[in-house]
């Protein structure tokens, strides 16, 4: 076999098995239409540069893809945007090798997540955008290597020492991209991530959707049994759970199967499989926690089972999470994260007179808009339902003087429901059960009765008790059916009004100890105890805070960016 065969056969097998592994980890569609969008855009980055050799987006893209979503969209990105980008550059033998080195870009993208858990700066990310691109051309050197006559040490490095000058203005120009948009990119990436895995099921008939509606106009349901049974029916032969029926087990799905069980008082370990229960399925697929925001969501999930909530393979959850802690209190300066870490750490038996939980909580109240609400990120980020629940309940948790702040946040949701009863993501939206559930557990926190909002005689309880489907599962709204198992343990938390965190269904024979100093966590009389989160919804990319000098150069590095962005905008143009 020659060589240029041997060479080939290599870069086909790496693409081969890259692409084999995006198809067996199943993505969802929409995942795949991000990915696919994603592929597009470094695609139509690279053709927009063409009169600027080597002067190209693609490696920052591909490799903020990666660090933001993973290794296999990282790799695909980069592979798809360099086949798409040749239909206008020209296609050659060339096209695998440029495929295959733009896929290991995404890759390394996902290894430095790993090993930062995500907590890389500016200048870090587009340093490590420079270096990347630099490794991707000398693989694009040793292509061009094997079309050489002599295939010696000394004709190799003679190819690399002809187009050092081209590959080093790649770096640059990466590094420059990087700067300019790499953190940005990340921090928007991350938020899709945790809303893009999910599933969807045929919507119902406009007659269906009307009798569901007509029901829950004129009844109260009370009983959660149906959609216990719905979910009792749903789990996994391995003890787990997936979005739906019949779908692989995920810790997402598996997480919240756990929580909205228990807030029903339905012992989630009594239901097994072959000895598997969902307590088994969380730490057998603990490997895939990563993130702060995935370990919250996993902690509330120990708690709820009545397991120990800083123990679990691959490590301590708590230690874990508290490495995500910054230096001003909060987790990674995002709102949502800082308000799930404060729940989980009160689940795992913080007091909420630990300096840990009260300097987040105190972070978390300084974020406060002016109109009430809170935003997913620090203050100025537009208010939401869903993360003002979320603070809401954070804040209480830890016991902070409330002064206004609950006050504000009741007044924000109060006036941000619709006119159905339920409340939507953002004000003026269409309602949703998720977001309805994540507002009536604020409330609940706040000391409110959820069936004294009413808009035109309907509650948010009202919402989600017409949303009860035949087979048990509560529909995500009245038009759609996305992952009913998640939408229907969210769902079943709000019903049961009993916020998060969730304790153990007396008897569980995995019980734990309640939580340290929990008298202090316990919401006003007539409220359930415990705060509500939706960690495993907003599990965003997050970054540390930075010290005084690191700061100063990270603010040099984003003005850099933009001065590049303003140089190169003829060209885009």
């Amino acid at each position: 076999m020659s060589w240029f065969v041997a060479s080939f056969s290599i870069v086909f097998v790496v693409l081969g098995l890259g692409w084999l592994a995006y198809e067996r980890s199943r993505p969802s569609a929409r995942m795949a239409a991000v990915v696919g969008t994603l592929a597009a855009v470094a695609a139509l980055g690279r053709d927009a540069f063409v009169a600027i050799p080597d002067v190209k987006p693609i490696t920052a893209i591909t490799l903020v893809v990666g660090y933001a979503l993973g290794p296999l969209p990282g790799f695909t990105v980069g592979a798809v945007g360099m086949l798409a980008s040749n239909i206008m550059l020209g296609q050659g033998s060339y096209t695998p090798w440029q495929m295959a080195a733009w896929g290991l870009v995404g890759l390394a993208g996902a290894g430095l997540a790993a090993l930062t858990k995500r907590h890389m700066g500016r200048f870090g990310l587009a340093l490590a955008c420079g270096i990347t691109a630099m490794v991707a051309k000398e693989i694009m050197n040793l292509y061009t290597f094997t079309l050489a006559a002599t295939h010696s040490p000394a004709a190799l490095l003679a190819t690399a020492g002809v187009a050092l000058p081209f590959d080093i203005t790649d770096a640059v120009a990466s590094f420059l991209f990087g700067l300019a948009f790499g953190p940005e990119l990340a921090r928007l990436l991350g938020r899709m991530r945790a809303r893009m895995d999910v599933t969807w099921q045929s919507a119902a008939t406009p007659l269906a959707v009307l009798a569901i509606c007509l029901m829950g106009a004129s009844f109260a349901h009370a009983d959660t049994s149906r959609e216990v049974s719905y979910l009792e029916g749903t789990q996994n032969a391995d003890g787990g759970f997936g979005g739906e029926k019949g779908q692989h087990s995920s810790e997402l799905y598996s997480a919240w199967a756990a929580i909205g069980l228990a807030a029903a008082g339905r012992n989630p370990l009594a239901l097994a499989h072959g000895g598997h229960t969902v307590l088994s399925s969380i730490e057998v697929e603990a490997s895939t926690v990563q993130g702060a925001g995935d370990l919250e969501r996993t902690i509330l999930a120990l708690r709820a089972c009545g397991g120990s909530t800083r123990k679990l393979p691959g490590g301590n959850p708590v230690t874990r999470l508290l490495a995500y802690r910054s230096s001003d209190g909060s987790f990674g300066h995002l709102v949502n994260l800082t308000a799930f870490a404060v729940l989980a750490l009160r689940a795992a038996g913080e007091p909420a007179s630990s300096g840990t939980v009260g300097s987040a909580a105190r972070w978390l109240a300084h974020q406060q808009n002016s109109d009430g609400g809170f935003g997913y990120a620090a203050r100025g980020t537009a208010s939401d339902i869903d993360d003002t629940g979320a603070a809401l309940q954070g804040v209480v948790a830890a016991s902070v003087p409330e002064g206004p702040v609950v006050a504000q946040a009741v007044r924000f949701l109060a006036g941000a429901q619709n006119a159905d009863g339920g409340y939507p993501q953002e004000r003026g939206g269409e309602s949703n059960a998720q977001s309805t559930a994540w507002a009536v557990q604020g409330l609940l926190a706040a000391g409110q009765r959820p069936a004294s909002f009413k808009h035109r005689g309907r509650s948010p309880l009202d919402y989600l008790n017409g949303l009860l489907a035949g087979d048990g599962s509560v529909r995500y709204s009245t038009t759609s059916a996305q992952t009913p198992v998640w939408v229907t343990a969210e769902a079943l938390a709000a019903l049961a009004e009993k916020p998060l965190p969730i304790s153990p269904v007396p008897g569980s024979h995995a019980q734990a100890p309640p939580p340290a100093n929990a008298a202090v966590a316990s919401p006003p009389a007539g409220a359930a105890s415990g705060a509500h989160t939706g960690a495993s919804r907003v599990a965003r990319v997050a970054r540390r805070g930075l010290p005084g000098g690191q700061a100063r150069l990270d603010a040099l590095a984003r003005d850099a960016g933009i001065a590049l962005a303003i140089v190169l905008a003829p060209v885009v143009r």
